[in-house]
């Protein structure tokens, strides 16, 4: 689901359907799926944006409805930003205590989904992602932004320490732990999809000029490290591993 399909593989049957409507018969709209994979959501880069909590209810009802309707598999994509600040990695136990609109809003989409399926014959997979690299030009990560100072001819990128590290997974691993975490039964619930393996911001970017052949350089503490970003944060990949391998 997307609001544009300019570039969605010629495969795919496309289905142009407000999933915002309220509509009951959603479910029968898309074709009575045996499963749904909801990663539509807005703003997602920028973290207090007011449409995260305007869309919250629209999303839960478009899960409810189809969950009500018959929906057996529904795997949805979460955020490490449901957590918070948090030093270590991340497992399905740890609490959760946002710190920003986006995470906020993703949390309660996790809990009240969670909460009304309980009951339901229907598998719930709470996808919880990290950090996403590749595709770089057409996202609105740091990654895009280097890209974009690049092409206007800048010599340095402003940025912070580039100390704090984080999870990155490449957009094809990432899609290929969705597909597989989405068609299993053993696992419901949150599953981290991620590598397990902290890296630097510096040494990810840093690598990310060299790979590319950028002649940009970064302006180290230009800004300020984000007071909500922790040191050293990442999933625990013990689930995901599992699955891939079985």
């Amino acid at each position: 689901m997307d609001l544009h399909f300019q570039e969605v593989n010629k495969g795919a049957k496309i289905l142009e359907t407000n999933i915002f409507s309220g509509d009951k018969k959603v479910f029968e709209e898309l074709g009575s799926p045996d499963l749904c994979i909801h990663m539509a959501w807005k703003d997602g880069f920028i973290h207090n944006s007011t449409t995260h909590m305007e869309n919250l209810s629209n999303h839960f009802i478009f899960l409810k409805n189809m969950i009500d309707r018959g929906c057996k598999r529904i795997a949805v994509m979460g955020s490490m930003h449901e957590v918070g600040y948090w030093e270590g990695a991340i497992t399905a136990d740890t609490p959760c205590r946002p710190l920003s609109q986006y995470g906020i809003s993703k949390n309660a989409l996790r809990e009240a989904v969670l909460q009304y399926a309980k009951d339901k014959n229907t598998n719930i997979y709470w996808l919880r992602g990290f950090y996403v690299m590749g595709d770089d030009l057409k996202n609105c990560s740091i990654f895009t932004k280097i890209l974009q100072a690049e092409k206007e001819g800048k010599e340095t990128f402003p940025f912070t320490t580039g100390k704090n590290k984080y999870d990155f997974i490449d957009i094809k691993d990432l899609a290929a732990q969705i597909v597989a975490a989405s068609t299993q039964d053993d696992y419901t619930g949150i599953i981290n999809v991620c590598t397990g393996k902290p890296i630097s911001l510096k040494d990810k970017v840093e690598l990310f000029i060299q790979e590319n052949h950028l002649k940009i350089k970064l302006d180290y503490g230009a800004f300020p490290d984000r007071v909500y970003d922790s040191p050293i944060i990442y999933g625990d990949n013990t689930i995901i591993k599992y699955i891939m391998n079985n």
